[in-house]
């Protein structure tokens, strides 16, 4: 990449960090001409769904969830890597095999050994 492109990039960098700051002031600007900024109590309490709330809204959740979670994200990206294989697996023949064949094997021990510590069973 010659020098510019990389002008070509930085153009593009500050023209869309310049469009979301002048999206935020003309928000700001908006809001504060419009409307009134009132801070009551009404408007500090936690909103969900237009029920009022019952207690606090700091809950903790079990550790399971999150540990879930990251065992999709790591499935899901996982997924990228084997469908960008699959567009080129005649190209790769039986090297290209013997590591996918490698890859998914790898998966599926994290798999059992998540099953195993109980975190893919929801509570």
């Amino acid at each position: 990449m010659n020098a510019l492109g990389y002008l070509y990039a930085a153009i593009f960098f500050l023209g869309g960090c310049g469009f979301v700051l002048f999206g935020l002031f003309v928000a700001d600007l908006l809001n504060n001409l419009f409307l009134r900024k009132r801070k009551d109590a009404s408007k500090l309490i936690t909103y969900e769904s237009g029920e009022t709330p019952i207690g606090s809204a700091w809950v903790q959740y079990p550790l399971a969830f999150y540990i879930f979670a990251l065992l999709f994200v790591a499935f899901d990206v996982d997924i990228v890597f084997i469908l960008s294989w699959a567009v080129i697996f005649h190209q790769l023949s039986w090297f290209g095999f013997i590591e996918i064949v490698f890859f998914i094997g790898v998966l599926a021990i994290g798999l059992v050994y998540a099953w195993r510590k109980g975190v893919i069973r929801w509570i």
